[in-house]
């Protein structure tokens, strides 16, 4: 399936796609801390002020937070005119939090000219695809590591699926099927897709060609291969050089569209990818 006479609505305003990220900023709103799977790579974190990481925020917000907040960066001189996107990534996983959805709603009531974008594991994507529909949502990613669950196993030690928990191969066959169920169902109501790949150097390196063929076959538009942050179950680790990200990424746009600006952005990032405002400075200078 292709997206390119599907796609919902204009992109240009995304930074994470084909809009100018140098002028294009995003909101990202901390509002899901609840997470149902257990990545061997990923450290959550709430009241970090100094990591600039996914799952890390300075404070969980409530979804009426999340809204003042939002009016009043959209009222800054400095922020409003760049926030084109909100985002909802975390720092657990947005679908496993109904906060998600009530945030979404205000947002689109409040403010239907933004873009809405949420990033999600894939694990309950496709019984929520309906109602992310429903709300507006425009651009979708999915962090899809492996097609073989043998290799899953190894990435992730659990999930939490419907009041019960899965571990190896199962868990990873689980995740994938929904993942990718997911995917194609998102591609069907004209979502943009970007999927992000984990490279863990010794674990899925294989993969990532694989992946990026079959993201490509479901509909998605553009894939991300981030390099691994040593944390967590893979501390041990040394994450690929530039280098060899570069070449890996090279390779693999000959399969699909590769976006290679990419910070790995905190779940309450505010401001243009790479130059991130601290909300709390910008109100002590106003």
């Amino acid at each position: 399936m292709s997206t390119s006479c599907n796609q919902r609505k204009n992109i240009q305003g995304h930074p994470c796609f084909s809009g100018n990220h140098h002028k294009n900023g995003r909101m990202h709103l901390a509002v899901a801390p609840r997470c149902n799977i257990k990545c061997g790579y990923c450290t959550r974190r709430h009241d970090c002020a100094n990591e600039s990481r996914p799952g890390v925020t300075s404070r969980i917000a409530t979804p009426q937070e999340a809204i003042e907040k939002v009016r009043e960066v959209m009222a800054s001189e400095i922020l409003g005119p760049m926030i084109k996107v909100i985002g909802i990534a975390g720092p657990g996983d947005p679908l496993a939090n109904e906060e998600t959805f009530e945030t979404f709603r205000m947002v689109g009531e409040e403010f239907p000219h933004l873009i809405k974008c949420l990033s999600t594991n894939g694990l309950l994507l496709p019984e929520k695809i309906d109602l992310l529909d429903e709300l507006g949502l425009h651009s979708l990613t999915v962090t899809l590591n492996t097609l073989d669950p043998k290799v899953g196993a190894g990435i992730y030690s659990h999930i939490l699926y419907h009041g019960k928990r899965y571990t190896g191969e199962e868990a990873a066959r689980i995740l994938l099927e929904n993942q990718l169920e997911g995917l194609r169902k998102a591609a069907g109501y004209g979502m943009t897709i970007k999927v992000n790949t984990v490279y863990i150097p010794g674990v899925n390196e294989e993969q990532i060609p694989l992946i990026g063929r079959k993201v490509k076959e479901l509909g998605a538009f553009v894939m991300n291969v981030m390099p691994l942050i040593p944390q967590a179950d893979f501390a041990h680790v040394t994450p690929p050089s530039p280098e060899l990200l570069e070449k890996v990424r090279g390779e693999n746009e000959k399969i699909i569209g590769q976006f290679k600006h990419c910070r790995q952005c905190r779940a309450d990032a505010v401001g243009l990818i790479g130059q991130d405002v601290k909300l709390a400075e910008m109100e002590r200078a106003a």
